[in-house]
């Protein structure tokens, strides 16, 4: 059982657009027996918990940029009801991201914007598996174009795409089976 991460928008056009493709690949964290975790916040990452926990995901985590159970729901306007644990960082945003980046054994980002690419800035610089679930416009939809000029990339990184969430979540799996191979015992 892996650790994967869910990043994607919290606001704007590619919410509407990828609610149904955040949902799919939540259950298909839960269906895989994965872990979820996200950034406990709105949009597509809750949608995500959401769905995992609808299918019978057995963990949930958010990672919250607040300091307090109070702090997150009364301040920041975040959601609970989803996870099974929330980690209150204290880190706002960005230490946030970090924490929730480094914490995943791979990241599935949906559409986006600005937070979305610092995540995947974040997983690119700590050779964090990245898959991209295409069809929810934002910033996901242009990565290819950023992977691209920023070639060669760093010899740990892997980057993948897919329009299925099945198939992502799939291509996520076998490369952390293969590269954990010798110690498998560990993620059972």
């Amino acid at each position: 059982m892996y650790q994967i991460c869910v990043s994607g928008a919290a606001k704007g056009d590619s919410v509407e657009e990828g609610k149904e493709l955040a949902a799919a690949v939540g259950a298909e964290i839960a269906k895989a027996g994965h872990s979820l975790l996200t950034g406990a916040t709105i949009g597509l990452p809750n949608y995500a918990a959401e769905a995992y926990k609808k299918a019978g995901g057995k963990m949930s985590v958010g990672i919250s940029p607040a300091s307090s159970k109070v702090e997150h729901v009364m301040k920041y306007r975040l959601p609970i009801k989803a996870y099974d644990t929330i980690l209150y960082t204290g880190m706002h945003y960005v230490g946030r991201d970090n924490f929730l980046i480094t914490s995943s054994d791979a990241v599935v980002s949906i559409g986006g914007r600005m937070g979305t690419l610092h995540e995947f800035t974040i997983a690119m610089e700590t050779d964090t598996p990245i898959g991209f679930l295409q069809g929810a416009g934002g910033i996901s939809d242009q990565i290819k174009s950023l992977v691209d000029i920023a070639q060669p990339l760093r010899p740990g990184a892997y980057v993948t795409f897919s329009e299925s969430p099945t198939e992502l979540v799939k291509q996520l799996t076998d490369f952390l089976d293969k590269e954990n191979a010798k110690y498998q015992n560990l993620y059972q």
